[in-house]
């Protein structure tokens, strides 16, 4: 039975009531809509224990169907938890060397890819895709698909290989090397971040560098065989 104030106003439910203040038609909406978020939840998680542990019986039957509830928006790896959570920045770099129009040929500083998309990132709250993910993707490609010699494996390795000297090839066009680019070096700068100052953690802040031998560039470096503004054909 509802009850009213002086006024003849219903009174509405006491503070802190909660569901149990609703009337039963509500509380009946609100365990129904409690219920689903749960089973969705339940769902969700079972899903994403499925998509990070190792392959069994139940992945190998559903594998398509946790993949397609997974991808794109829920993905996850390992790089934030135990046993190896990030804690590195890897800057990509590279160099040319060029030939400048009076045929001699000198070699470039090392230019830091990484730092001119975070810079176009930084302070852009609709940052491109291209300077969020294409330098970065390609480079865990590349790097993924070589043995401890820096040789590619197989044609994952081969293609990986094409794929970053072309991303790198066409962020050299923004740059006035003085020259056409006769070949091409790549390095990683990995840097560990430093520990907090309440830590007591000692860390090397020094960067490690991973060169790349030099390559060649030739016309499949660009698309159409343009190499630094000049065509194969017009060299």
């Amino acid at each position: 039975m509802d009850s009213y104030d002086d006024e003849g106003v219903p009174a509405g439910p006491p503070p802190g009531a909660g569901i149990a203040g609703l009337s039963l038609r509500y509380q009946v909406v609100a365990a129904v809509a409690l219920a689903v978020i749960g089973v969705l939840a339940c769902a969700h998680v079972a899903m994403v224990f499925l998509h990070v542990a190792p392959s069994n019986t139940l992945t190998k039957q559903h594998g398509e169907t946790v993949d397609g509830w997974i991808y794109p928006e829920f993905e996850q790896n390992w790089k934030l938890f135990a046993p190896n959570p990030l804690q590195q920045n890897v800057a990509v770099e590279a160099r040319a060397e060029v030939e400048t129009p009076d045929g001699a040929r000198r070699t470039t500083d090392w230019i830091d890819l990484s730092a001119e998309d975070g810079a176009a990132i930084r302070g852009n709250f609709l940052p491109s895709h291209v300077d969020q993910n294409e330098l970065r993707r390609g480079w865990d490609f590349f790097v993924g698909s070589r043995d401890n010699k820096n040789r590619p494996n197989g044609l994952r390795g081969q293609l990986s290989e094409s794929y970053i000297r072309r991303i790198v090839m066409l962020r050299l066009e923004d740059h006035d090397l003085g020259g056409s680019v006769e070949r091409l070096q790549l390095r990683s700068a990995t840097t560990s971040i430093a520990a907090p100052s309440w830590s007591k953690e000692k860390v090397t802040t020094r960067p490690f560098y991973r060169v790349f031998p030099w390559w060649t560039v030739n016309a499949s470096d660009l698309p159409g065989g343009v190499r630094n503004g000049r065509t194969e054909a017009g060299e």
